[in-house]
């Protein structure tokens, strides 16, 4: 501790200069850390002198804000309060609590990059609203009680190494003028630093690792409350809604943005809409996959064996090698299956107010004769998904409706995958039985921390790790077919899986594409020619592409274009997006959309990678053509679904 007590020696003339001292410190060896956690030749040698030095920057503005309570306490508190008995004691147990708070704050940086390589964005603001399945979470993923302790003890050696100097400081502006001077500085150094941060001065270089590491936590934590919500009109490049809306009609896209869409009715789907199905199902079971890249899908390329009943279905289906999550959350991954448009900037729309009677899947199947389901094994009160599925006429199917007496494992999250489906094959049984039509939408759980799972169902003993559960949700996935094969609607019914999102999408790159890539699996083997689509397709495509196979109306209310409808004229493109960059993908080409409308563009190389490229004026315009008219849309209530 030598280095920190030269540090604070003689430091004591100015108030609360030994919490400044710690902060800054902290903030340094936690930008060193991530550093290391990502592998020092994640970030070139040439850019660290500018990750440093911006990062310094970000920390001073961020100790403005910290430092002006303490100065406005300093400047206001009555003087006989500075000679207590207990004043003493003050300053080491104000400076213990504190050294807490901050080591507190390093270690949820930390897990939170080993998550997702990012600093505290607005994820973090999520997760503050859900508080029992994240606090729940952390308890099963990690020794809590030790890391409370750590964080307790090296706090005591913090505070105990700066003791000396924190007994020889003298009381915080006993003078009327310094009184002035403190409560002036607790004024203006939050509004200086209000004045001078630009979060967007993160964005330093095309390294992203760099650019994330040169920010500060707390700051991109607080920006992320601010940036929740962004107006895509405010903060986006656009173009006159007449050439967006003409730029669409030429891409295939039905949806007419400001006109009323046309009610639907029940009628035969055309034949070239049905591609490899050799007839159109009766049934369609959609199952969303927590966190499965397609890294991890052996039939996709992957050798670690962890998905071994998936790729007997994929021999067995069609199986789509090129398709695209358009957004890293599972409420993007609904949003973007259920009701088919391109992510708009910030909050999904499974979260937004006014979500209610969309052109989703359910809202337009309902009317038309299906029982539509939403089956979750968590609580689906998490991300607003009850709310959402029940304002858009799916019937809710979450924990709370699975008997305890049927789930033989569960964890924070939810019911353990097999028995999920369990519960789904009763519910469809019974709509059978009925003579019914159905839709079912299945959203998983297994495959995210703290990756615990039901003994004895694969060779990866729990907690496995995301080895592991991808293994264990495969097991699943396999014990599903074999239930539902045994039922008379089986042979009628077309099961789709599909990942929600990438297990994660970090890279060096804002908009990696390899943390974008998902499998789907259509698995029907009385319907459907086996097979590899190997088309790029968006997962916004998946809505219209299952309408038309059931033989429905509605496709005209999507973003969307069913794969089996598209011509050989058809430009293919796919949607990916984090909260603020809104990326356009095409054959050739990345289009990347940002705040301060701002419009990068990428080539596409030979292994996949995106590389800086000059403007290209065309795809730049699509791009703007559609999230620019989603984003429209949704604020104007024209994506509401059509009434018969």
């Amino acid at each position: 501790m030598g280095w920190f007590q030269a540090a604070v020696r003689g430091m004591g003339r100015l108030p609360f200069i030994h919490h400044a001292a710690l902060f800054m410190g902290l903030a340094w060896l936690t930008r060193l850390g991530l550093l290391g956690m990502s592998g020092l030749s994640s970030v070139p040698a040439s850019l660290w002198p500018g990750l440093f030095l911006r990062g310094l920057v970000f920390d001073l503005l961020v100790l403005a804000w910290l430092l002006a309570p303490s100065l406005a306490w300093a400047a206001l508190v009555p003087a006989r309060w500075r000679h207590t008995r207990w004043s003493p004691w003050l300053r080491p147990a104000l400076f213990w609590l504190n050294a807490c708070v901050l080591l507190f704050l390093a270690l949820s940086e930390f897990t939170f990059w080993l998550e997702f390589s990012t600093r505290l964005n607005f994820i973090a603001v999520d997760y503050l609203i859900y508080t029992h399945e994240v606090i729940g979470n952390l308890r099963e993923s990690y020794p809590l009680g030790l890391l409370f302790g750590g964080v307790g003890a090296l706090a005591l050696a913090l505070t105990w190494a700066a003791r000396r100097s924190l007994a020889a400081a003298p009381a915080a502006a006993p003078q009327g003028r310094q009184r002035l001077v403190w409560l002036l500085a607790a004024l203006l150094l939050p509004t200086l630093s209000w004045k001078l941060a630009d979060l967007d001065a993160m964005d330093f270089s095309g390294n992203t690792f760099a650019n994330e590491l040169a920010g500060n936590g707390l700051m991109t934590f607080g920006a992320a409350m601010r940036r929740n919500e962004l107006d895509y009109d405010r903060f986006y490049a656009t173009l006159p809604q007449a050439q967006a809306r003409q730029i669409l009609a030429g891409m295939g896209v039905s949806r007419r943005i400001g006109e009323p869409v046309v009610p639907v009715r029940l009628a035969p789907a055309p034949v070239q809409a049905l591609g490899p199905l050799k007839q159109a199902p009766r049934h369609i079971v959609l199952v969303t996959v927590e966190s499965l890249s397609a890294k991890f899908v052996g039939s996709m390329g992957s050798t670690q064996n962890l998905t071994p009943r998936l790729d007997a279905l994929a021999r067995e289906g069609l199986l789509f090698t090129r398709l695209y999550a358009t957004g890293t959350r599972t409420v993007r991954g609904l949003e973007a299956t259920s009701l088919g448009t391109p992510p708009i900037p910030g909050q999904s729309i499974v979260r937004r107010p006014g979500n209610e009677h969309l052109a989703t899947l359910g809202e337009l199947l309902r009317p038309q004769g299906f029982e539509t389901f939403f089956f979750y094994g968590g609580y689906g009160y998490f991300d607003n998904m009850n709310a959402y599925f029940e304002g858009n006429s799916y019937r809710v199917v979450d924990r709370t409706d699975i008997p305890k007496s049927s789930v033989g494992f569960e964890n924070v999250w939810g019911v353990g995958d097999e028995f999920l489906f369990d519960h789904v094959v009763q519910q469809l049984d019974q709509e059978h039985s009925q003579g019914k039509r159905f839709f079912a939408h299945v959203m998983t759980t297994s495959n995210h921390r703290p990756y615990t799972y039901a003994d004895g169902r694969i060779d990866i003993p729990s907690p496995g790790g995301r080895e592991g559960a991808v293994k264990y949700t495969d097991y699943s996935i396999g014990h599903f077919i074999d239930q539902a094969r045994k039922k008379p609607w089986f042979r009628d019914t077309l099961f789709v899986f599909v990942a929600d999102h990438c297990a994660s999408a970090a890279g060096k790159t804002k908009l990696p594409l390899e943390g974008y890539h998902i499998p789907m699996v259509m698995y029907a083997p009385e319907l459907i020619k086996p097979g590899r689509y190997t088309q790029l397709v968006s997962q916004i495509d998946i809505p219209p592409t299952l309408l038309g196979l059931l033989g429905a109306r509605g496709a005209d209310s999507f973003f969307g274009t069913s794969v089996f409808a598209q011509g050989p004229d058809f430009k293919r493109r796919a949607f990916i997006s984090n909260y603020e960059e809104l990326g356009y993908l095409t054959e050739e080409r990345l289009v990347v959309l940002g705040p301060k409308r701002k419009v990068e563009t990428f080539a596409i190389d030979a292994q996949g990678h995106s590389i800086p490229a000059e403007l290209d004026e065309r795809a730049r315009d699509e791009a703007i053509a559609f999230y620019q008219s989603a984003s429209r849309a949704f604020k104007r209530g024209e994506l509401k679904a059509p009434r018969p």
